[in-house]
């Protein structure tokens, strides 16, 4: 399997952080008396942070815009960023030694920049990267490849030749739809997706220290 670019995901895929959204969520929804069902996350993980926001009003009947649910979600998690989320195992040496063979790097994310610039550069990964992309600049969630065409595009990249790197479903399923070489990577948060990942994914991590058997 040859690559040219890669394209990561980051919530559940470079920063192990998925349990501080479980956090916010339950901690978010516990304000307003509502028990966090069992398929929220998996809802809200594709989505941008508006579409997120209008999803989660809609289906709780909240009455606030979505503009103070942003907020305070932002407010929740900008400190768990800035100084406790961890990356996954094995990451940063994957990145480093990617880039030392010349592949090109680009980030595709649902989270905002005030979140993740602090993250990766709190661990030292940031200049690594060529390219970054969130959903805001798409039109569509990442069970499409509309985030991962944008990111290809930013590298100068054909999707044939770029690798993409995803712990959900939707982001394997968005990512094969356009065409690029689809990686999944297991995650403790999105272990219900493993089976479904390894049917439909090019290749599947259980770590990103195996990243390597892939160039």
């Amino acid at each position: 399997m040859r690559f040219q670019g890669a394209i990561f995901d980051l919530d559940g895929t470079l920063l192990d952080s998925m349990g501080v959204w479980e956090d916010i969520d339950r901690a978010f929804l516990g304000r307003r008396g509502i028990p966090v069902p069992p398929d929220y996350m998996d809802k809200v993980a594709a989505l941008s942070f508006p579409a997120a926001a209008v999803y989660t009003i809609e289906r709780f009947g909240l009455t606030e815009t979505p503009e103070a649910l942003m907020r305070e979600w932002s407010d929740m998690a900008q400190d768990a960023y800035a100084h406790r989320v961890p990356m996954k195992t094995g990451a940063g040496e994957y990145l480093a030694w990617l880039k030392q063979r010349g592949v090109k790097l680009a980030v595709a994310t649902a989270s905002s920049e005030d979140l993740f610039i602090p993250a990766l550069k709190r661990h030292g990964v940031y200049d690594l990267f060529d390219a970054f992309t969130t959903l805001k600049e798409v039109a569509r969630g990442k069970g499409f490849p509309d985030i991962y065409q944008r990111a290809a595009e930013k590298l100068g990249l054909e999707p044939a030749v770029c690798a993409v790197f995803e712990d959900l479903a939707a982001g394997v399923a968005g990512a094969r739809t356009g065409g690029f070489i689809a990686v999944g990577v297991y995650d403790d948060h999105a272990a219900q997706d493993k089976e479904k990942i390894i049917q439909i994914a090019d290749a599947y991590l259980f770590s990103l220290e195996q990243g390597r058997e892939l160039l």
